[in-house]
């Protein structure tokens, strides 16, 4: 029987697990749950003699893949898939895949409930300011960034957009203005919505230059990855303009600077949140077990992500 382990340091919502049983159950393979676990050897003993896995943040080591000699597919329920070692698995023959899509609503949602906390001053009763108006940019325009277009437009705001990767004719189709390059999306827009992944161009590739160009009262919200981020220079950047304010939904590694200096010009969720809901859980984790069983039933690999 095909085992598939369902390895989450941070759990699927309950509704999730029983839908995602039901798919599994339907094709007779048998799922494994680890659950909230604490150390990396009881992922790497979980992992022994299971043909496929679903994880959502956990880290697929080339440890991991060594100790997993069934080992034929790895799926990460969400968009990102930096947390696989990819080239390990490719050189073991494991497929790797994402489920591009699935989470996308959920991370707009949040992105603009962080704007909306930041623009009424984190509802501390003092006046705020309005987001009707303003300039939104968004840097990538795949899934997350569509909806964050749709959602903006209806907040009355002015979008722009650069994805050197996406035609501008896609882009302006939405009613969004496409823009040529990055300095000219950060020089336009006072709100900047990041959704870059975390590759070896892009890691931080968003620092003091790029953010100095950006208008008065400037705000970065980051549902990307804080890799994507300098660091340095953005602490950097904060000091230097007092009107700059930064928002995500992982806590950057020099988060002590932010609390004893920049008080009321960030906010940062308590851990990464942006798929945290029980939609987008049911959604990634369905579609990854059906991408699972179309691949061991069928060798469907329509959203590998590995050569």
């Amino acid at each position: 029987m095909t085992k598939v382990l369902i390895a989450t340091d941070k759990p699927f919502a309950p509704i999730a697990i029983t839908k995602i049983k039901t798919v599994l159950d339907a094709a007779g393979f048998e799922m494994i749950l680890l659950e909230k676990y604490t150390e990396k050897s009881q992922l790497i003993n979980a992992v022994i003699d299971v043909d496929a896995i679903i994880i959502r943040s956990d880290l697929i080591t080339e440890e991991v893949i060594a100790a997993a000699k069934n080992l034929k597919i790895v799926v990460r329920a969400g968009a990102g898939f930096d947390n696989v070692d990819l080239s390990a698995a490719t050189k073991a023959g494991v497929v790797v895949m994402n489920t591009p899509g699935q989470n996308s609503n959920a991370v707009a949602e949040l992105a603009f409930g962080m704007m909306v906390y930041m623009a009424r001053g984190a509802y501390n009763g003092k006046d705020g300011t309005e987001l009707r108006c303003k300039t939104l940019g968004i840097h990538a325009y795949g899934n997350v960034g569509r909806y964050v277009a749709t959602i903006a437009k209806g907040f009355g705001m002015k979008v722009y957009a650069y994805d050197p990767f996406v035609s501008k004719d896609l882009i302006e189709k939405d009613g969004v203005i496409a823009l040529d390059s990055m300095e000219a999306l950060y020089s336009t827009c006072q709100y900047i919505s990041l959704h870059i992944p975390a590759t070896s161009q892009t890691k931080k590739s968003i620092g003091y230059d790029i953010l100095s160009k950006m208008p008065p009262a400037a705000v970065l919200v980051n549902t990307a990855r804080k890799e994507v981020i300098n660091e340095d220079e953005l602490v950097k950047l904060m000091e230097d303009r007092k009107d700059f304010s930064y928002i995500s939904d992982i806590a950057p590694d020099n988060a002590a600077t932010f609390t004893e200096h920049f008080a009321g010009r960030y906010f940062f969720t308590p851990k990464k949140m942006g798929a945290q809901t029980k939609e987008a859980n049911v959604n990634a984790g369905v579609a990854a077990a059906e991408q699972i069983v179309g691949f061991i039933n069928n060798g469907n690999i329509q959203f590998k992500v590995n050569e």
